[in-house]
C-alpha cells in the first residue's frame, strides 16, 4: 500500500530521544494549569495531522482544559510510543494505519480492511493493555483513491470505481512504478473491480507527477490519497471505493485513558462526527496550497462548528 501515514521504521531510541527535544506550544494559560487538567497533544508533520491536533486542543479549550500542542513531533515510530508511555495525552491517528503499526510492534496479524469501525475495534483489542484508547472512526478519511478530471467524470458519468467497467479497456492509469503488482492499485482494480486497462503510465504515488498528468490528460486515472489539497485544486473528482478495495483509514483519536473521561470522549466524538473527506480536503489545500496557518484554520472550523 502506499499510505503516506505509514513510516519507515526507524530505531526507538533514537524515535523516544527525539520526544523529549520537540518544540511544543500551549494553548492554555502558561502560569497554571486548569482545574479540569492539562493535556498534550502531538502532531505527525504534516499539515493536515496538525490541523486536526488544534481543532482538538482548540475545542478542549474552550471547554476549560489547558491543553499543550507537540507539533511535527515526528513520524509513527516517535509519537505512538509517546502516548503509550504518557509523554502525550492525545493525537489524531488514522483506523487502519495504526493498526497495522501496533499489530507488527506485538506481532500478532489482525489485518486492517475496509470497514473502520471494524478496524478500531481490532485497535482497541491491542491498545486495551497499554491504557490507550481508539475513539470514535470520523467519516473523515485519508487514504489511497483513484482520481480523474471532472471533465471525464462528467461525460462518462462516473461516480464510483464500478463505472469504470465501461472505459477501463480504453483508458491509462497512472501511479507509482509497483501499481501492477499492488493489491490496493492495479491488481487490486483488477481482482475486485474486474478493470483491465489499456496502458499503465508509471509515475509516482499521488505526487506532482501524478496530478500533472491527470490534468495534461497524459493518463485519465491516476492514484491520489483522498484527502489530499490538490485535489481540490485542480477540481479532480474521487471515485467511491464501493466494494472496499482500500483500507478504511478514517481519522481516529487515540487517547490515554487516565484522560478520556467522559466529557473528553464525548466532545472528540462529537468533533469526529462533524468531520468529513471534502471539509478536511478543504483545510488542506487553504494550508498547503494557499499556506494558512493550519492552527488558524483549525480555530476558524472550531468556531464554525460551535465547539
Amino acid at each position: 500500500m502506499y499510505l503516506k501515514r505509514i513510516f519507515v521504521l526507524g530505531a526507538s531510541m533514537v524515535a523516544l530521544a527525539l520526544v523529549t527535544t520537540s518544540c511544543g506550544s500551549t494553548g492554555g494559560p502558561s502560569s497554571s494549569a486548569s482545574p479540569k487538567g492539562t493535556i498534550t497533544i502531538a502532531s505527525f508533520n504534516f499539515s493536515e495531522s496538525i490541523i486536526l491536533a488544534h481543532i482538538y486542543g482548540g475545542a478542549l479549550k474552550n471547554k476549560g482544559y489547558t491543553v499543550k500542542y507537540r507539533d511535527k513531533l515526528g513520524n509513527r515510530e516517535v509519537v505512538e510510543p509517546a502516548l503509550e508511555n504518557g509523554q502525550i495525552d492525545l493525537y489524531a491517528g488514522y483506523a487502519a494505519t495504526d493498526l497495522t503499526f501496533v499489530e507488527k510492534k506485538q506481532s500478532v496479524a489482525l489485518d486492517a480492511g475496509g470497514d473502520a469501525k471494524v478496524n478500531v475495534q481490532k485497535l482497541n483489542s491491542l491498545l486495551s493493555s497499554k491504557s490507550i484508547k481508539a475513539l470514535d472512526p470520523s467519516p473523515a478519511v485519508d487514504q489511497n483513491a483513484f482520481a480523474v478530471t471532472k471533465a471525464e467524470a462528467d461525460q462518462n458519468h462516473l461516480t464510483k470505481l464500478s463505472d469504470l467497467s465501461s472505459v477501463a479497456s480504453s483508458w491509462t492509469l497512472g501511479g507509482p512504478p509497483e501499481c501492477p503488482q499492488r493489491q490496493f492499485c492495479q491488481l487490486g482494480l483488477e481482482q475486485v473491480y474486474g478493470l483491465k486497462f489499456k496502458a499503465f503510465k508509471s509515475l509516482d504515488a499521488g505526487g506532482p507527477l501524478t496530478f500533472a498528468a491527470l490534468k495534461q490528460g497524459a493518463i485519465n486515472i491516476g492514484l491520489v490519497f483522498s484527502s489530499d489539497g490538490g485535489i481540490t485544486a485542480n477540481n479532480f473528482v474521487v471515485l467511491q471505493d464501493d466494494k472496499q478495495l482500500e483500507q478504511a483509514d478514517n481519522i481516529v483519536p487515540l487517547i490515554r485513558s487516565a484522560v478520556a473521561n467522559s466529557e473528553v470522549t464525548s466532545l472528540l466524538n462529537s468533533i469526529d462526527a462533524k468531520l468529513n473527506t471534502p471539509d478536511l480536503t478543504a483545510l488542506n489545500k487553504s494550508a498547503d496550497v494557499d499556506k494558512q496557518d493550519p492552527a488558524d484554520l483549525a480555530a476558524t472550523w472550531v468556531k464554525g462548528h460551535g465547539f
